[in-house]
């Protein structure tokens, strides 16, 4: 029996290709988001569209997934940043959701409701343990916890393989 599903998740959401997306952003925090997180395609060097952590879809895949444990990287990327909005519902034609829409029209027409979360200045690339995190990035991890439906058991706090922080073992 399959008793652990674990997923990978950004700190801020990525999109390639067409479709609907209400967290894209446009403006100078895009191209931070793109350039800090190196947001290219590897093959083409096209940039990926960037926006702020969406958590009604993350609570979504989680769901329809049956997500035990997500893995949470980029984290790195958002240090330095004053506050960091996080999507934690939709406003579709005046009514507020707090479920991803379920048909591509509603989709498209979905405006994301945001909660600022503050940010943090220290560099987090040499964190090990998760009390070695600034407490505003500890907040932040275990808001989109809360709001995405599945425990965050490790955190990508920088892009090379040992940069990361293990909160749960995924091993036993």
């Amino acid at each position: 029996a399959i008793d652990r599903v674990i997923a990978v998740i950004k700190a801020y959401t990525t999109r390639v290709g067409a479709g609907p997306f209400p967290t894209e952003l446009f403006d100078e925090s895009g191209e931070y988001l793109r350039a800090q997180g190196f947001e290219f395609g590897t093959t083409t060097g096209r940039p990926r569209r960037c926006g702020w952590y969406d958590a009604p879809m993350a609570r979504y895949a989680s769901r329809i997934n049956g997500v035990t444990d997500f893995v949470l990287t980029k984290l790195d990327v958002l240090s330095g940043l004053e506050t960091i909005p996080v999507c934690v519902e939709y406003d579709v034609n005046g009514v507020r959701h707090d479920e991803m829409p379920v048909n591509q029209s509603d989709f498209h027409h979905a405006t994301p409701i945001y909660e600022e979360f503050p940010g943090w200045s220290e560099d987090i690339t040499g964190a090990r343990t998760f009390d070695e995190l600034p407490k505003n990035a500890q907040d932040y991890i275990l808001a989109l916890e809360a709001m995405s439906g599945s425990r965050i058991s490790a955190i990508g706090v920088g892009p090379e393989r040992e940069q990361v922080v293990v909160r749960h073992d995924l091993l036993s």
